[in-house]
């Protein structure tokens, strides 16, 4: 991925921050396969008061999110493909159990080059982590009830990952063509996409969803719907119209049904939710994600 592309999609609530949510960054050698690492900081008791439903939007990634119960020495993993809708999540886990969540954030593009298998027709999917992740979830799920804190289980898996980097086949086209959609800001036409990347449209969706699971212009939409919720959150003084101009929208009616479409609510509702108890969110969030 070219070093020069910024690009870090932002949840419904990017702020959130608790004993049950934390983010790690990856290191350099990961950070444009691997959006975060995340989880429950320490073991935690579940309480029924823990247990929350969690609007999840469309943020371009795919994760491996494992469960682990320490009471009932148990560990459970699944692999979350891409979405392109808002859902709302809800764990469950027994109440008085002594448990964390550890999971693993990949960029769309990227959970390829880990996986086992192609990644055709894992769009809004939900699977086990050992059916697309055999040999990574082998080494992962016997060692997480030993690992205790989050960022003890980010070193161990991050050594696994950079180490499977090395022997790792991406596919060229893909990646160049992610990058000119990245690029673009999701504005480009999936014939121009193709001619850049030197391929028949038809071939260029076919090899979208092996390696990602969606065609390039599910990709691009989603991918300009990110940029559009960053700068919602983040341009202090955001004017619809003009992002209606940036980003290639019919008109003002267009950006407004499309956000809606993806986020399950209109931006006010969003950003009323993004902004519930956090001050100053627009500079803590230009200090995270401006690189």
């Amino acid at each position: 991925m070219k070093k020069n592309i910024v690009y870090y999609p932002l949840t419904a609530a990017p702020l959130k921050k608790n004993p049950f949510y934390t983010e790690i960054t990856p290191c350099r050698q990961l950070d444009s396969y691997i959006r975060c690492f995340w989880g429950t900081a320490h073991p935690v008791i579940q309480a029924e008061k823990d247990s929350a439903f969690q609007l999840v939007i469309p943020d371009t990634c795919a994760d491996i999110i494992y469960s682990i119960d320490y009471t009932e020495n148990t560990v459970s993993g699944g692999f979350c493909g891409v979405n392109d809708h808002s859902f709302y999540a809800y764990e469950m886990q027994k109440e008085g159990h002594l448990v964390s969540t550890f999971a693993i954030r990949f960029y769309a593009w990227a959970a390829c080059v880990f996986a086992q298998d192609s990644l055709k027709s894992t769009l809004n999917g939900y699977f086990e982590a050992e059916a697309k992740f055999e040999q990574l979830d082998r080494m992962i799920r016997p060692v997480l009830l030993e690992l205790k804190t989050l960022e003890e289980k980010t070193a161990y898996v991050q050594q696994l990952l950079m180490q499977r980097l090395a022997f790792a086949k991406e596919n060229t086209t893909v990646k160049e063509a992610v990058s000119n959609i990245l690029m673009h800001r999701g504005t480009m036409e999936v014939s121009k996409l193709a001619k850049e990347s030197f391929v028949s449209s038809r071939q260029l969706e076919r090899l979208f969803q092996d390696y990602i699971g969606m065609t390039p212009k599910k990709l691009s939409c989603l991918v300009r719907y990110q940029f559009l919720w960053r700068d919602i959150l983040c341009v202090e003084d955001f004017q619809i119209l003009n992002a209606v101009h940036q980003y290639g929208y019919t008109d003002q009616s267009h950006l407004m049904r499309e956000f809606k479409r993806f986020h399950s609510m209109d931006i006010q509702s969003a950003k009323r939710m993004a902004f519930a108890d956090v001050v100053n969110i627009q500079d803590s969030l230009a200090h995270r994600i401006v690189k």
